[in-house]
């Protein structure tokens, strides 16, 4: 667990590289939910969004304990993948990533724009994991794993701002892929001492952290098909798993039908872009408005690096299908 020393110091790291993002209230989107509503808007990242924030922490941590490393081996859906080329290479090192095949388009784009090597490797997500994990072993580089301490002391310096500047929220919505997210929120409520509850978000079609939650153990889906990328995980973290069953106050599903009203939702009251998993916070409250009517809660806009023809369907009215 992260100490207010711990979150403070990340902090002023991170914020020496990148400003504080924005959390806005935004009257038509608090009267769609019927809640006093925040938005953390992590689409205001160099990146676009919040795995940036835990790159910095880790490529400061790994030049400073392995100074002779030639470079990273990593595998993403886009937002990691994006974060760690751009550290990697301003630090001078190699970066490998490596996608599943029929990745997004444009973040694959801008993982080579940033500096990356970018391979496609097998159906889904954990399937590249598996070959990141390969490669690295073989070819002597550093392999970032989707969770680790260092990425999350990074990852929580977002819930940092949006707690200190609002510590009386009821509940934050968050989402889950493998957990670095909701890990740090959850760090950051504890180390400030607060009684917000944390609630994590998954997509129906990948619910490996909700299975796993309600088990009591790691439990791994078949598959995890859903447009809402970011949260398409089959695998679960132990580390990141032993966190958040303890820590979220719920984990909830929704579908992908919900994520896109979100997306139009956020784009019609706020005029932000959102892509599938960071859309997928506010789909959980709306979801959830009648529980929440009246309070002061938050929704973390994980990330806008939406695909220019999905965003289009779903501005059409459509759900995206993969």
């Amino acid at each position: 667990m992260l100490s207010l020393d711990d979150l403070s110091a990340a902090a002023d790291f991170v914020h020496a590289r990148m400003a504080p993002t924005p959390q806005h209230h935004w009257p038509l989107l608090s009267a769609a939910a019927g809640a006093q509503v925040w938005v953390k808007h992590e689409n205001h990242t160099p990146t676009g969004a919040f795995k940036v924030r835990g790159t910095l922490t880790f490529m400061d941590w790994l030049t400073r304990t392995h100074p002779d490393v030639p470079g990273i081996c990593t595998a993403t859906r886009g937002n990691h993948g994006q974060g760690q080329a751009w550290a990697a290479t301003n630090a001078g090192l190699t970066a490998k990533v490596y996608v599943p095949r029929g990745n997004s388009l444009e973040k694959n784009a801008a993982m080579r724009a940033f500096g990356a090597k970018l391979i496609e490797h097998g159906d889904d997500f954990d399937t590249a994991r598996e070959e990141a994990f390969r490669v690295a072993e073989a070819e002597g580089l550093f392999i970032v794993p989707p969770y680790h301490p260092e990425l999350v002391r990074g990852v929580a310096t977002y819930a940092y701002e949006l707690l200190s500047a609002h510590p009386d929220l009821d509940t934050v919505y968050v989402p889950i892929g493998c957990g670095s997210g909701i890990c740090g929120t959850i760090m950051a409520r504890d180390a400030l001492g607060l009684s917000t509850q944390v609630v994590g978000v998954v997509s129906d079609r990948a619910q490996t952290a909700k299975l796993s939650v309600e088990a009591g153990r790691l439990i791994e889906t078949n598959s995890a098909v859903t447009f809402a990328d970011g949260m398409a995980v089959r695998v679960p973290v132990q580390a990141a798993f032993d966190i958040y069953s303890k820590g979220a106050a719920r984990i909830i599903a929704v579908t992908d039908a919900e994520v896109a009203d979100a997306i139009r939702l956020y784009f019609t009251a706020t005029h932000n872009v959102a892509e599938g998993a960071g859309a997928a916070p506010l789909a959980g409250l709306m979801q959830e408005r009648d529980r929440m009517a009246g309070r002061k809660v938050a929704v973390i806009l994980c990330g806008g690096n939406i695909d220019t023809g999905w965003f289009k369907t779903v501005l059409d009215g459509h759900t995206p299908q993969v």
